[in-house]
Formats: structure tokens, sequence, C-alpha cells
């Protein structure tokens, strides 16, 4: 199974996280967190690394109702959309499946809220 959806697009990474978070908003989530994987390797190994993003991105109504099913789903929270430069100019955008990550919790409802989340991650990620 997968855990993962992904598209390459044909523009600067700068302009590819900025598209990311603005489609993120426009399915109802905020980008919680961002962390700059190149920066992080190269202030903490020394090492170069690629361009390359890691977007928290929460929708708290899904989220709201993703902790009224099962309380300890917090530590699958919030989802992650990567954006990595995979060649000059071009970026590849990777989401999270919600439905693959929490597929170890039987909870019907945790289930139906991940059917909810995965629709707008595969959404944002095909307009891109």
């Amino acid at each position: 199974m997968a855990y993962y959806f992904s598209k390459t697009v044909d523009m600067p990474f700068a302009t590819a996280i900025s598209h990311v978070t603005n489609k993120l908003a426009s399915k109802g989530f905020g980008v919680l967190t961002s962390i700059d994987v190149k920066q992080v390797m190269k202030a903490k190994l020394g090492t170069d690394f690629k361009p390359y993003v890691i977007l928290g991105a929460c929708n708290p109504h899904f989220a709201w109702r993703a902790l009224q099913a099962e309380d300890k789903i917090g530590t699958m929270l919030p989802c992650n959309v990567i954006v990595t430069e995979v060649g000059p100019g071009k970026i590849e955008v990777a989401a999270v499946d919600p439905v693959a990550s929490m597929g170890a919790i039987h909870n019907r409802e945790l289930a139906q809220v991940a059917k909810d989340v995965r629709r707008l991650l595969e959404e944002m990620v095909r307009e891109l």
C-alpha cells in the first residue's frame, strides 16, 4: 500500500512552497510547522542536502474529529507534505496518505476522518 501521493511541478522551489501553502489553505489546511531539512542537515551534521521542506498541515475541523474519535491520534498529527527539488526547476510535492498512516488503528470513526482528509489532500496534489 502506498503511503503518499505526489506530483512533480515545473517551478522554482520557493514558488512551489508558496503555491503548496496556498493550495492547502484553499482546502482548509493551515501550515503549523515548516522544517527546512537542507538547513537542518547543514547546521546539525555539516552535510549538504537537496532543497527539501516538510510542511506540517492541519485542518482544524478534521483534527477535532480525529481527536474526538481517538485521543492519542495527536501522535500522528499534523499531516506532512513535502516539497523537494528533484531536478533543476522540477519540484516534487508529496502528501501523506492518512488512510495508510492510520491503518493500524481499528477505529471506524477515525477511518472515516482519514478518508475525508485523504480526499482533500489528493485534490490538493492533483490541482497543483
